[in-house]
């Protein structure tokens, strides 16, 4: 399978899970500020890590489901980012939390492609725990972003952030569907 094949299918599981929880939960994370899905998304990628290092889990639940995780609060803070919060949360109907997720969804892969092309596809020669290691570090940049409130003199936003970890998220879920089915 080519990388947009693969990184498609892994959207759609993730588009999955966002709509089955949207519709179990509404929109109730637009009541999240950026910092939060931040801390979410750090929760998420250091409990991967903790794993990697110990090799045991204490919740049956493995890396796999993080990475997914990740995936879709990357989303979540993309919309958070282009909304702004909501003081009530689930401002938002189905239909509309799904087509950002789409547009955001469909701007992540255009991204993947372009660096996917520009880096030659070297994601495949790295380890799943340097996707991990470059999520945190994502995470620790953004942070340092939102507590310059966005104030930066070179670098990218929290958008690229964001989008940066959802395709390290992506990518993860790739091999890791590779090793399942080797």
């Amino acid at each position: 399978m080519q990388t947009e094949e693969q990184f498609l299918e892994v959207m759609k599981e993730c588009r999955a899970l966002f709509e089955k929880k949207l519709h179990d939960y509404g929109a109730a994370w637009r009541i999240m500020r950026t910092s939060s899905v931040t801390d979410q998304i750090f929760i998420k990628a250091n409990r991967i890590r903790s794993i990697e290092v110990k090799g045991v889990t204490m919740v049956d639940e493995g890396i796999r489901p993080e990475f997914v995780g990740i995936i879709n609060y990357a989303i979540i803070g993309l919309i958070q980012l282009e909304l702004g919060y909501a003081d009530q949360g689930d401002d938002m109907t189905l239909e509309e939390a799904m087509e950002a997720y789409d547009r955001h969804a469909k701007d992540a892969l255009q991204l993947m492609l372009r660096k996917n092309h520009d880096y030659d596809e070297a994601w495949r020669s790295m380890r799943i725990s340097s996707y991990t290691d470059l999520i945190l570090m994502k995470i620790f940049r953004t942070k340092q972003i939102e507590e310059l409130e966005g104030s930066t003199l070179v670098s990218e936003g929290i958008d690229a952030n964001y989008m940066d970890m959802l395709n390290y998220a992506a990518f993860g879920v790739i091999k890791l569907n590779e090793q399942a089915e080797a």
